[in-house]
């Protein structure tokens, strides 16, 4: 499996893109701590927020780093802006972007 493929499929999961959505807001979390972000929205096991996180680490999306007896966590966003560099930039950045800005503006109008 390509590296773009391993991103992509990293990416298709709502649980996943929490867990870097989390990582984004705060780097060095352990996976206790990501645990809790998962339980706000999913009912998942120790071991099923393990996996998710090995996929992620599969597809470079996350790195770790032991300190002490600690795990910590960090997001590595250089495959996704690969990603967006191959198949967003080039083709349709201004016609996202457009596209984009009109999202947020009807969202923000929403009562």
């Amino acid at each position: 499996m390509s590296d773009d493929d391993l991103v992509f499929k990293a990416l298709a999961d709502p649980v996943r893109r929490a867990l870097l959505d989390a990582l984004h807001e705060q780097d060095g979390r352990t996976q206790s701590e990501l645990e809790e972000v998962v339980r706000e929205h999913w009912e998942m096991t120790r071991f099923g927020v393990a996996k998710h996180l090995r996929l992620l680490e599969e597809a470079d999306l996350v790195v770790t780093h032991k300190q002490g007896r600690s795990k910590l966590h960090f997001l590595n966003a250089v495959p996704i802006r690969a990603i967006h560099d191959r198949w967003i930039d080039k083709y349709t950045a201004a016609r996202a972007s457009a596209l984009l800005d009109l999202k947020r503006a009807l969202e923000e109008d929403r009562p």
